[in-house]
């Protein structure tokens, strides 16, 4: 780990305090040593954590003494008491408490007290119920950090794969109208300049996935690859851009053709996400790009079922924390570089 990261703690929010997030961002800090982590803080009620964990917990209000204790303790930022609570049972003061944790992390990350953000899981509903209009947790952070939800695109990251789905929640039948030759070129465009500063990949390949079977086979089974995709495909080179395709989604993600390319471009949710988490169900990690700040998160949910159990996999929360990490070090050498 660079000496930068070193010196600023990740922030860490734990998410619906109700969920699994405690746990895994404690367990997380167990295994520091094990994963080579880097110092981070979790966010939230310390309350929580001590109900459903019984390693060493410290309360912090600043990042430079969570770095120093961060050997000894998991640092904690905490807000407020999220009242009474029963594992799996999310209640309206847990997720104010949540929210709270995610202005909290975002002010901490955009000021540059904290190297990178890393949300735990929250409960939609559970916020939708004290008011929060925000599709998801991206929506919002991008609104924070003044930039439109439609130039933060979602990346899914994993030790062999990166996908790029190009529409995300939106049911399948609305795909065809709503990919565009515009989305594709604009988020083409964001997912370059991340790969370039967040993973330190000077010269980026994509590819991009047909939208119908066999890419469409020239018209024969649609005709979204010849109308919208090709076309965005070309303004792309034109710009210096590398983007194969559109290539047939059933052999894209062979061993031998993926490996050719940095990321894959998808059309539609299931289409880059079922075969991801294929692959790295328990080590993937969903960033957002187009951000000015680093920001990762575990690729599953809170988990209501089996929280407060004990058995919560801390895998994923320990691979967005490492993925953070690599990233924060990416734009650190870049920044260095450029100076």
């Amino acid at each position: 780990m660079t000496a930068m990261i070193r010196r600023r703690p990740i922030a860490v929010t734990m998410g619906d305090p109700a969920g699994v997030g405690p746990e895994v961002a404690a367990r997380a800090w167990a295994e520091r040593h094990k994963h080579d982590l880097p110092p981070f803080v979790t966010v939230g009620d310390a309350a929580v954590i001590e109900a459903v964990w019984d390693g060493p917990v410290v309360r912090v209000n600043d990042m430079d003494e969570a770095g120093r204790l961060f050997d000894t303790a998991l640092p904690v930022w905490h807000l407020e008491d999220s009242g009474p609570l029963t594992p799996g049972e999310p209640t309206a003061a847990g997720a104010t408490c949540a929210l709270h944790a995610l202005e909290t992390g975002i002010g901490l990350t955009r000021n540059g007290a904290a190297a990178a953000l890393v949300t735990g899981p929250v409960s939609k509903h559970a916020l939708q119920s004290i008011g929060y209009t925000h599709p998801g947790q991206t929506e919002f952070i991008a609104e924070r950090c003044g930039v439109t939800a439609t130039n933060a695109v979602m990346m899914l990251a994993g030790p062999g794969l990166r996908v790029v789905p190009l529409t995300v929640h939106i049911p399948l039948a609305e795909v065809p109208e709503r990919l565009t030759a515009e989305l594709i070129v604009a988020k083409a465009r964001i997912v370059v300049r991340g790969l370039i500063r967040d993973f330190g990949i000077a010269q980026p390949r994509l590819a991009m996935a047909g939208l119908n079977p066999h890419a469409g086979e020239s018209g024969r089974l649609g005709d979204e690859e010849i109308r919208i995709i090709a076309p965005a495909i070309e303004q792309l080179a034109a710009e210096g851009i590398v983007v194969d395709g559109p290539l047939a989604a059933d052999a894209l993600f062979a061993p031998g053709i993926r490996d050719r390319y940095d990321a894959l471009l998808c059309g539609y949710h299931d289409q880059a996400l079922a075969p991801f988490k294929a692959l790295h169900f328990h080590d993937g990690v969903n960033l957002t790009l187009g951000l000015p700040i680093i920001r990762t998160s575990p690729d599953h949910g809170t988990a209501f079922n089996i929280a407060g159990s004990g058995t919560a996999d801390p895998g994923p929360t320990i691979a967005a924390i490492a993925m953070a990490a690599r990233m924060a070090g990416a734009r650190a050498r870049g920044c260095a570089a450029a100076a």
